[in-house]
């Protein structure tokens, strides 16, 4: 598991300035804390962390050298500077369900004979005790044929117990479709060769 340092943030500093300064702002929240706490982070560390670690990812977040078990909740990247703002964390209960996120990634998709993949979910969204936590979920898709689809519930995470999937079941994850260049190129060839 990743560890990432962090540091109580002095909130009579503006995160603007921290940001100047090579920090990233955020916070941790669980049930069974008091209240929030605000974290400075250095930008560093957080870049090198989110290079393996995206959101719903679990990791252990030092605060001032004290451990928390925690699920990356949300990032906020800037658009102009292309860097991150800001990140929460939600500290996890062994014992109590969190809502989570997991990634989808297709895999095996230059091994299909016949047609594309369109990927028409990129996450899956549940909730699950700590211990059943999915960062991502690979998906074969290597041999599937023309016109076959995978749905929400064909998938492993939506057949866990432990795991209970909030996205609906139906929803289309993957559908292959016909290759339509291929067939425009015979059809020119055909021409050619009647002339």
């Amino acid at each position: 598991m990743n560890t990432l340092k962090a540091e109580k943030r002095d909130m009579t500093i503006k995160a603007k300035k921290l940001r100047r300064e090579g920090f990233v702002t955020g916070c941790i929240f669980g049930r069974e804390m008091k209240e929030s706490i605000p974290l400075k982070m250095t930008k560093g560390d957080v870049e090198k962390l989110l290079k393996t670690e995206g959101k719903g990812g679990r990791i252990r977040l030092e605060v001032d050298g004290e451990p928390y078990d925690a699920l990356i909740k949300e990032v906020d990247f800037n658009p102009l500077k292309g860097g991150v703002d800001e990140i929460d964390f939600q500290a996890l209960v062994s014992t109590e369900k969190v809502h989570s996120s997991a990634e989808i990634h297709l895999i095996n998709a230059d091994k299909l004979v016949a047609g594309v993949p369109q990927q028409m979910l990129h996450e899956v969204d549940f909730k699950a005790l700590p211990s059943a936590l999915v960062e991502k979920i690979e998906l074969d898709v290597g041999d599937l044929k023309v016109g076959d689809t995978i749905r929400v519930k064909d998938l492993d995470i939506a057949k866990d117990k432990d795991v209970d999937v909030t996205t609906d079941l139906e929803a289309t994850v993957v559908t292959v479709t016909e290759v339509h260049v291929a067939a425009a190129d015979t059809e020119t060839d055909e021409e050619a060769t009647e002339e």
